[in-house]
């Protein structure tokens, strides 16, 4: 299968600034890919290449099988785009908005009205843009990005000023897109919000792509441990077998950090215990995230 964004030993600099450095990745289609990384890291750069905003001092970039910056319409009109701060003519209405928009990408007006009702404006269509709130004029620019039923959809921070029940129908939007067969790269702080939802991370940090695979496949690179919790059965003895590295937590609960190797054993002693309750939890996308950047700093590339 053709990748649907390919990034082949990509640099770039800013003069004596190396933004991106030999980054090279492939994207493929009917997947969510989460972009993480500091400020600085070269998130915002890497998407400008795939956009076509800017070139690559060294290396490759395909979109859709094109070199985006040639603006070949048939990329163009297949790709969404999300910035992170949207800013939008004031004077217009969000009806006027999508229509000037959809005139510039040729993508017809038959899809606007059914757009703004999906990112919930559809009661403020004919509301001049300067009346909106921050996560309104967000839910704009995400209708905007989707006008054409892109292929490929970058975005930017999406969720900025979105609240809960926003972001929740947000991302079962995502997967919807997702499931027809679309590539959405998402670039967020918001690590939390991602796991679970991601099919793919890329870290990146000072220019460089430190780690690329699924959580699962992260997680057996990184070798961090899985926290392991039961809560005892009503007077039963606070210890479990498998060692004095269990700990109580809140007196009521044993807690322990499983080392990939020791998982299963330490599973198997605490269901043989009469317990109550028992919690498993991998390591998160946030500490993967550190770990990867601790070990980038110690190598001082």
């Amino acid at each position: 299968m053709t990748p649907t964004i390919d990034l082949s030993g990509v640099s770039k600099s800013f003069g004596p600034i190396h933004a991106v450095r030999d980054v090279s990745f492939s994207l493929k289609e009917g997947e969510i890919v989460a972009l993480v990384g500091h400020n600085g890291a070269g998130k915002t750069t890497l998407i400008k290449m795939m956009l076509g905003l800017i070139r690559p001092s060294a290396g490759t970039v395909r979109v859709l099988g094109e070199d985006p910056s040639t603006g070949a319409p048939e990329v163009r009109t297949r790709l969404g785009y999300l910035p992170e701060n949207v800013s939008f003519n004031p004077a217009l209405t969000g009806t006027e908005t999508l229509r000037f928009y959809s005139a510039l990408k040729r993508a017809g007006r038959g899809q606007i009205r059914g757009l703004l009702e999906r990112v919930g404006l559809a009661g403020a269509a004919d509301r001049r843009v300067r009346t909106y709130s921050k996560g309104m004029r967000q839910r704009l620019g995400l209708a905007q990005a989707l006008l054409g039923q892109p292929k490929v959809l970058l975005l930017d921070e999406p969720t900025t000023g979105l609240d809960p029940a926003s972001r929740r129908d947000f991302y079962r939007f995502l997967d919807e897109l997702r499931d027809s067969g679309s590539t959405i790269l998402l670039s967020s702080h918001a690590l939390s919000e991602l796991e679970g939802r991601a099919d793919h991370v890329i870290i990146v940090g000072r220019g460089l792509k430190i780690a690329d695979g699924t959580l699962d496949e992260l997680r057996r690179i990184a070798r961090l441990p899985t926290r392991i919790r039961v809560k005892l059965a009503e007077g039963k003895e606070r210890r479990l077998e498998g060692g004095r590295d269990w700990r109580e937590v809140n007196g009521h609960m044993l807690e322990i950090d499983a080392a990939p190797e020791d998982k299963v054993e330490l599973l198997r002693a605490a269901v043989r215990a009469e317990i109550a309750d028992l919690d498993v939890t991998p390591p998160t996308l946030d500490e993967l995230y550190a770990h990867f950047q601790d070990i980038e700093k110690e190598a001082g590339r």
